[in-house]
C-alpha cells in the first residue's frame, strides 16, 4: 500500500495532520481506480476519515460518489448507487458542497462529462418517489457560485449533447430559469452568440434536442436579441430553426413528428426505446449506446 496512515486519536496538531493524510489517501484511492472492494474497506474504516468542522468523520456514499464522478471511477459509482441508492445521491456534508439544499451529483456529472455515470444516476432516480425526483432532476445550484443554473443549463453551458439528451429524457425540465433568469435554451444561445466558431455543430445538435423537449410558447430571454439582429441569426440558426424559434413558422414535420414520438417513451425506458422508434437509424437525435 502506498499510503502510511496511523489510527488517529488525540485532538492536537499532530492528529489533525494525520487526518488530512487519511483523507487523501482514500482520494488518491479513487483517483488511480482501485477496486471496489479496497475503496469500501477504506471508506468504512475509521482509520479513514477526514474532519468536517474539527469533527472526525467517515466518509459517507454520497461523498465517495462525488470522488467516483471526479475520477471516472465507473465500477465505484455503479456499486454505490446500486447498494446505496439513496444516501449515495444524498445531501453531502458542507466541506463537500457550498449549498445544502440538495445534492450536485447530477451537475457534476455533466461537468465532468460522464455520460454513463450520469446514465447510471438518472436511472437510480428514477426509483425515487415523483418530488424527491423532481428535486434532483431540477435541482438549482447554488446563487453563488453556480448562478443558480440546473444540470440542464450546466449541459447547454458546455455544450454537453449527450448529457442534455438523457436529462430532458428523462424528465429534467427546460422551462426552470437560473439566478440571471435565463433557461437552458438562453444559455444555449448565448454559447451559440459568443463563439460561432467553435464547436458549432455540437451546438445546433443540442438547439435541436432541446427543440424536441420544449413547449412552442416558451418565453426566454434572448428572444429580442433574435428579433433584433436577424439577418446575423439566421445565419447562425438557419432560417428554419430561426423561425421555429421566433414562433414565426411550425416546428417542421420531422421535429413535429420526433416530439410526438418521443413523448411516447417513458422516462424508465430512455434511451433504449430510441432504438425502437420508426426511423431510419440516421433521423435518430442521438446515438446513445448505452449499458442498461
Amino acid at each position: 500500500m502506498p499510503w502510511s496512515v496511523r489510527w488517529v486519536g488525540g485532538r492536537g496538531a499532530q492528529s489533525q495532520k494525520q487526518c488530512k493524510k487519511s483523507s487523501f489517501a482514500f482520494y488518491q484511492a479513487v483517483r488511480d481506480l482501485l477496486p471496489v472492494w479496497f475503496l469500501e474497506d477504506m471508506r468504512t474504516m475509521e482509520v479513514f476519515h477526514w474532519e468536517d468542522g474539527g469533527k472526525v468523520s467517515v466518509y459517507s456514499p454520497s461523498e465517495a460518489l462525488l470522488y467516483a464522478l471526479v475520477h471516472d471511477h465507473q465500477p465505484y459509482a455503479r456499486h454505490l448507487l446500486t447498494k446505496f441508492p439513496q444516501s449515495a445521491l444524498a445531501v453531502p456534508s458542507q466541506s463537500f458542497s457550498c449549498c445544502q439544499s440538495s445534492a450536485p451529483h447530477l451537475a457534476m456529472a455533466v461537468r465532468y462529462n460522464r455520460v454513463r455515470v450520469l446514465f447510471r444516476i438518472l436511472k437510480a432516480i428514477q426509483a425515487f418517489p415523483p418530488s424527491d425526483r423532481a428535486g434532483h432532476l431540477d435541482r438549482r445550484g447554488c446563487s453563488r457560485v453556480e448562478g443558480g443554473k440546473t444540470a440542464l443549463h450546466v449541459a447547454c453551458e458546455l455544450v454537453r449533447p449527450e448529457c442534455l439528451l438523457l436529462l430532458l429524457g428523462h424528465g429534467a425540465s427546460p422551462c426552470l430559469q437560473d439566478g440571471a433568469g435565463n433557461t437552458p435554451l438562453d444559455t444555449l444561445l448565448q454559447q451559440i452568440s459568443h463563439t460561432p466558431a467553435a464547436n458549432m455543430r455540437a451546438k445546433l445538435l443540442c438547439l435541436d434536442c432541446l427543440f424536441l423537449f420544449v413547449p412552442q410558447d416558451l418565453q426566454f430571454t434572448m428572444k429580442q436579441q433574435l428579433l433584433d439582429n436577424r439577418q446575423r441569426w439566421q445565419d447562425l440558426l438557419g432560417e428554419n430553426r430561426f423561425q421555429c424559434l421566433l414562433g414565426l413558422a411550425p416546428p417542421s414535420l420531422f421535429v413535429g413528428a420526433m416530439r410526438v414520438l418521443i413523448r411516447t417513451i417513458s422516462p424508465e425506458h430512455f434511451p433504449e426505446a430510441l432504438d425502437d422508434l420508426p426511423l431510419p437509424h440516421f433521423l435518430k437525435p442521438l446515438d446513445l449506446k448505452l449499458e442498461s
